[in-house]
């Protein structure tokens, strides 16, 4: 492989359960129950997304934009809990400044950026594509190509590091090879 792209949360951070909390804390309010299961079925998902989901189920319309925001503000304050995930570090550890490596995550840019400079690697990669860079999100493989062409390396020769089902499908679309980090 010549290029090797990676999801954020779950693979790189592990940022899942910060996530998780938030959610919880956001929408218990408005009287929506976000089970944990369903929550990381939905890994990959952008918020918004989400949001119009679990309140088209209660026949409500959700204010995205400020529910965004609340969940935004919700995780920032976990952010200090956020911690790397060794293993799928290692391997871009390995790979640093030797293969060319990008993010692509289906979360908005100044949160991924967050999360990467909370762990430290920020600079380890050259594009960070995230949920504004594409119209369509995982299962869809746009994150994936925009990633491998900013790169500049063919779809077939990247490797993505993912910890969803909806992601590892986005992979499989791309025609690009790929390592579900929970089998690790």
């Amino acid at each position: 492989m010549q290029a090797l792209i990676f999801d954020c949360d779950g693979t790189l951070a592990d940022t899942m359960p910060a996530h998780y909390q938030a959610w919880v804390e956001i929408l218990r309010p408005h009287g929506v129950v976000f089970a944990e299961d369903r929550f990381y079925s939905m890994g990959g998902m952008p918020t918004g997304k989400i949001l119009d989901t679990l309140f088209a189920e209660v026949g409500r319309i959700p204010d995205v934009v400020a529910l965004t925001r609340q969940k935004e503000s919700a995780f920032i304050e976990k952010l200090g809990e956020i911690r790397p995930i060794e293993k799928v570090v290692d391997i871009a550890r390995r790979a640093r400044g030797r293969t060319p490596m990008a993010v692509a995550s289906g979360g908005h840019r100044h949160m991924v950026e967050m999360t990467l400079r909370q762990i430290g690697i920020l600079d380890w990669f050259s594009v960070v594509i995230a949920a504004e860079d594409t119209a369509r999100h995982k299962p869809e493989p746009d994150v994936f190509l925009e990633a491998a062409r900013r790169l500049g390396v063919a779809p077939g020769l990247c490797t993505v590091y993912e910890d969803t089902d909806l992601g590892v499908e986005a992979a499989r679309r791309a025609g690009m090879g790929w390592v579900d980090v929970r089998s690790l």
